[in-house]
């Protein structure tokens, strides 16, 4: 066995990771993302400015599965404005103004016609909503209720969405594989379509990024791939492509939400009882209001990575979920909702999570018969002087392994059955074995 808390060290001794986040954060926040387009391949570029990752184009039309990647979209300019020429809406004051994926517009028309093609929204009228039309040629415009209430149905308007749709595209992802000792892989997933949110999901792409940073710092005992897609249709095009590898995924996590100040939330993957589950279970338990939640099919990209005919061990692990903080999918997602500290602490929460599963080994006793004598091999008094943990709980992890090295028990399973940290079990495990009385069983 290795020293345990690698992850966690890592990500330590990163001064200031939140803040270096919320940088991050800042510099992406402005790009015109979408399933397609210059806006993915710009946040694709500015994170491989630390991490190494490779980029992928699939052409639009390819198909996946049931979907085809639709035409690639760029957005250049947009604006609505009344007669005299003045400008009511415009893109430059929101990416969220125009309905992702419109297809181009340059006409004069009527404010009863144009009303047909605003969405807003009346319970927030201060906020502007964010709605695409990825796969139905449409067109139209998200306002704040003012901007709404101030188009005159019998006057006239110019409309301008300067957009181009190009079969001849593509949709981009990136993503990096970082070697460990084992080829079985970790997946860690997330996704960069949404334009202009903060927690829907730029946190989720710089919490992510920060990881993959502190991951190729250290040795690993699994295969690391993270994965930076547009949702769904980008998911699927990875599975498209990777089919003949999805045997080697042992765990996987998909990173989203995980910047506002809710609670830390685990919902586990289409199985339910898989090893990453236990983990992600075990460590998001342990925080202040974290809650494990049962599989739904609906969410995030899980829903592909977990659907029956690849049913990989993949649970997601966010702070509010989707669509259940009053934000969600408007202009309201902005950088005041995430902050350094709890993108830092999500980053925790992974890191905790990776550890367990990298720590996660089978024990076996040298010699099973009997309880060894402890006192005279110095372990009551290592635990007292050694450990930084608490004494109590680490005394109760001596005797809980020593009983449970079966060569068949995992240390995981001690930790659950014990009701004791990982971290705790796993250093005593540690000491037991450099005092020669446990070894790791090869499973």
């Amino acid at each position: 066995m290795r020293a345990g808390g690698a992850v966690q060290a890592a990500i330590d001794a990163t001064a200031g990771v939140g803040a270096q986040m919320m940088e991050l954060a800042r510099r992406l926040y402005p790009l015109n993302r979408s399933l397609t387009g210059d806006g993915v391949r710009e946040t694709l570029r500015i994170l491989e400015e630390t991490l190494p990752l490779e980029r992928i184009e699939v052409p639009s039309g390819t198909t996946v599965y049931d979907w085809t990647v639709p035409p690639e979209w760029n957005l250049r300019d947009a604006w609505i404005a009344d007669s005299s020429g003045r400008k009511l809406v415009e893109l430059a004051a929101s990416n969220l103004h125009v309905v992702g994926h419109s297809i181009p517009v340059e006409a004069r028309m009527r404010g009863a016609e144009l009303l047909e093609h605003l969405h807003w929204l009346p319970e927030s009228p201060m906020w502007i909503p964010a709605r695409t039309s990825y796969y139905d040629p449409a067109w139209g415009f998200c306002v704040t209720g003012e901007q709404r209430e101030s188009i005159d149905p019998e006057a006239d308007y110019d409309v301008v969405i300067d957009s181009t749709l190009d079969e001849s595209g593509s949709l981009t992802y990136g993503e990096l594989v970082i070697p460990g000792e084992l080829e079985h892989e970790v997946l860690l997933s997330t996704y960069v379509c949404h334009p202009s949110l903060a927690n829907d999901n730029l946190s989720g792409i710089v919490v992510l990024a920060a990881l993959g940073r502190a991951l190729r710092e250290i040795e690993l005992r699994f295969t690391y791939r993270l994965l930076f897609a547009p949702s769904t249709i980008g998911a699927l095009a990875w599975l498209s492509a990777n089919e003949g590898g999805l045997d080697r995924i042992r765990h996987g996590l998909i990173v989203s939400c995980v910047g506002d100040r809710g609670a830390l939330t685990y919902k586990r993957s289409r199985r339910s009882d898989t090893e990453v589950d236990r983990a992600a279970a075990h460590v998001v338990e342990r925080r202040p209001g974290g809650s494990v939640r049962p599989f739904v099919p609906w969410g995030g990209d899980e829903r592909q990575f977990c659907s029956p005919g690849f049913d990989l061990p993949t649970g997601s692990l966010t702070r509010t979920p989707h669509g259940q903080y009053p934000e969600y999918h408007t202009s309201a997602d902005d950088l005041s909702l995430i902050g350094a500290a709890e993108l830092a602490d999500s980053l925790g929460v992974l890191a905790e999570i990776l550890d367990v599963l990298e720590g996660n080994v089978v024990v076996e006793r040298t010699e099973p018969r009997g309880e060894p004598q402890l006192g005279r091999r110095g372990l009551y008094e290592a635990i007292g002087a050694g450990l930084p943990r608490d004494i109590e709980e680490s005394r109760q992890a001596l005797l809980w392994v020593l009983n449970a090295a079966d060569g068949e028990t995992s240390l995981l399973d001690v930790a659950e059955r014990a009701s004791l940290p990982f971290a705790v079990v796993e250093d005593t495990a540690l000491l037991l074995e450099e005092a020669g009385l446990i070894r790791e069983h090869e499973r």
